[in-house]
C-alpha cells in the first residue's frame, strides 16, 4: 500500500503523537482531529481537523481516509459516535485497546481463548481501576458491531514506555537510578527474576502502521515477552552509568510499608495470586505478524534524555513512584 491516508483520532499525546511522527516519517499523509488542547505545534505537513469526539464531529463528514487509529476510546458511546460518523469514508478502523480487557490476570492470557471483563454498569462515565478495562472491552464490542471484523484491526497493548510517557510508571526507574551515587541503596519490589513486560510506544506506532499497510484485521496483544525485571533494572544502571545497590522487598514486605505496587513502586507486579499471569502475556500472534521490538537499553536511554530535558517542575514525579522522602523512610525501616 502506498499513498496512504490516516485519520488520527488524539494525535498530540504519547501513542498518538508517536504515531504521527512514524507515519510522517514514511511519506503516507496524515490528519489529526481532536480538541487542539494537548500539542499546540505541529509538522507542517499534518492535516489539523478540530472538534470533540464527546460533542462535535462536524469536521469528519467531508473527507476519506484508508484508515482511522483511534488512540483515545475509553466508554463504547464514543467509538459508536465515530463509527457512525466515519460510516463509509474510511476502509478499516485500528482500535488501540488495552490487556486490561482480560477478565483475569491469575493465569497468562492470550487473544483466542481468554474470557473478557465484564461490568454491571456499561453505561457508566467513571473511568478508575474497577471500570477501565472491562469498559475497553466493550469499545472492541461496539467497534466489531458496527464495521465487522473485515474492517477491524484491534490493539491490546500492555504497559506503554518511552518518551513523552504521562503516566511517570517506566520512566520513574529510570530517573531514580540515575540520581543514585555509586553504592546508594535503591527499594526495588520482587526478586530479580519476576518476569515484567511492557511495549515502547515506538514500537508499537511501527507495528500498527505496518499491520495497516499490510491489510492485517484481527486481534492483537502488543507487549513484549516475559523480561526478568533485574535485568531491566540493571539496564537503567548501565544507561546512567550507576552502580547503586538494590534492596529488594517481597509483595509482603511492601504491604507492611504500605507501599503499592504498580503506583508507588511502578512496571512490577506479585507474579503470583491475582496478578500471577499479568507479566505473562501471549504475544505470539503479533510476533509471528511482524512485531519488531527494539533493544532495552535504546529505550531506557531515550526515555532517560527526554526526562533530563523537562523543565525542573515537569521532573517530580506525582504520579508514580517514591519521593526520596517516603523511599529513604522505607529503607529506614
Amino acid at each position: 500500500m502506498s499513498g496512504v491516508h490516516w485519520l488520527v483520532i488524539g494525535g498530540g499525546r504519547f501513542v498518538g503523537r508517536h504515531l504521527v511522527d512514524a507515519a510522517l516519517a514514511r511519506g503516507d499523509t496524515v490528519t489529526v482531529f481532536n480538541r487542539g488542547q494537548a500539542r499546540s505545534e505541529w509538522p507542517p505537513s499534518v492535516q489539523l481537523l478540530h472538534g470533540d469526539r464527546n460533542a462535535d464531529l462536524a469536521a469528519l463528514r467531508a473527507g476519506r481516509w484508508d484508515a482511522v487509529i483511534d488512540t483515545c476510546a475509553y466508554r463504547p458511546a464514543e467509538v459508536e459516535r465515530l463509527a457512525d460518523a466515519l460510516h463509509g469514508r474510511v476502509g478499516a478502523y485500528l482500535l488501540v485497546s488495552s490487556i486490561s480487557v482480560y477478565a483475569s490476570f491469575a493465569q497468562p492470557n492470550d487473544e483466542k481463548t481468554s474470557p473478557l471483563a465484564r461490568i454491571d454498569d456499561p453505561h457508566t462515565e467513571v473511568i478508575d481501576a474497577r471500570s477501565y478495562g472491562p469498559l475497553k472491552a466493550l469499545c472492541e464490542t461496539a467497534l466489531r458491531r458496527r464495521f465487522g471484523d473485515e474492517r477491524t484491526l484491534i490493539l491490546r497493548p500492555g504497559l506503554i514506555v518511552g518518551p513523552h510517557d504521562p503516566t511517570q510508571r517506566f520512566t520513574y526507574w529510570p530517573a531514580r537510578i540515575a540520581r543514585a551515587a555509586d553504592g546508594d541503596c535503591v527499594l526495588v519490589p520482587g526478586a530479580p527474576d519476576d518476569p515484567v513486560q511492557f511495549i515502547d510506544a515506538r514500537d508499537l506506532a511501527a507495528f500498527a502502521l505496518d499491520a495497516l499497510h499490510a491489510g492485517r484485521r484481527g486481534v492483537f496483544n502488543l507487549t513484549s515477552p516475559p523480561r526478568a525485571w533485574g535485568e531491566v533494572l540493571d539496564t537503567c544502571a548501565l544507561v546512567a552509568g550507576r552502580r547503586p545497590q538494590w534492596v529488594w522487598a517481597s509483595a509482603q514486605r511492601l504491604a507492611e510499608l504500605q507501599l503499592q505496587p504498580w503506583s508507588d513502586l511502578p512496571v512490577w507486579l506479585p507474579p503470583e495470586g491475582d496478578t500471577a499471569g499479568m507479566a505473562q502475556t501471549s504475544v505470539q500472534a503479533a510476533l509471528a505478524a511482524g512485531l519488531r521490538l527494539r533493544p532495552l537499553q535504546e529505550t531506557v536511554a531515550d526515555t532517560l534524555a527526554w526526562y533530563a530535558a523537562l523543565p525542573h517542575q515537569e521532573q517530580a514525579f506525582s504520579r508514580a513512584g517514591l519521593t526520596p522522602e517516603r523511599e529513604a523512610e522505607a529503607l529506614a525501616r
